[in-house]
């Protein structure tokens, strides 16, 4: 930035983004002054390096939100595994348990592998595999589709679901509009027009 520019000429960027063209960097960073702005180097490796004119503060500013929102992104393609047991003998309560946690993973933008391992002579019985496979993809096909068919690998079988956003933003607006209103606080009961007049006294 600035003086720290040690390479001359190079191809200036104004801050109306025009291409000024290749001129030497003391006349750009005069230019740079003039404007009240930053002389930044964007492009060192082109030749001539690329430079613009601009607010540095601001372009920081900028370029850590687009890092974040890259960074976001990036985080949102994970892939989550969320293994239904060490073999095909596990609780329904405990598939429920797994199905919940990779729903939540769904929620939050990831996409899931679902994994079912077999044991000993359960690789005889694979259709149960697949028939569990199918459960899986009904109970989460209100908020995902899926992304691989169930397929073996060794003595694993696994299935991708994918985050369907569409399913997700209805059902988030479903819950939305199903919540309870707030009630109305109870009125206060209305005063009588005319109160009872108090007993003579004998006096």
């Amino acid at each position: 930035m600035n003086e720290q520019i040690r390479k001359s000429p190079i191809r200036l960027i104004d801050e109306t983004e025009n291409m000024v063209g290749v001129i030497d960097v003391r006349d750009a960073l005069d230019r740079a002054r003039d404007a009240g702005l930053d002389l930044v180097e964007v492009s060192p490796e082109s030749d001539p390096p690329v430079c613009r004119i601009l607010d540095f503060g601001k372009y920081r500013y900028e370029q850590s939100k687009k890092e974040k929102a890259n960074r976001a992104r990036s985080k949102a393609a994970e892939m989550k595994e969320v293994r239904l047991g060490r073999s095909m003998k596990i609780d329904p309560h405990d598939i429920a348990i797994r199905l919940q946690q990779a729903r939540k993973f769904l929620m939050d933008g990831h996409k899931v592998q679902i994994v079912q391992n077999f044991r000993g002579r359960e690789m005889l019985h694979r259709e149960r595999g697949r028939e569990r496979m199918a459960n899986v993809i009904t109970s989460l096909e209100d908020i995902a589709k899926v992304e691989m068919e169930p397929r073996m690998a060794g003595r694993r079988m696994s299935i991708v679901l994918s985050p369907d956003r569409n399913k997700i933003t209805r059902l988030l607006n479903q819950s939305a509009a199903a919540k309870p209103q707030a009630e109305p606080a109870p009125e206060a009961p209305a005063e009588s027009a005319s109160e009872p007049a108090p007993p003579e006294s004998d006096a």
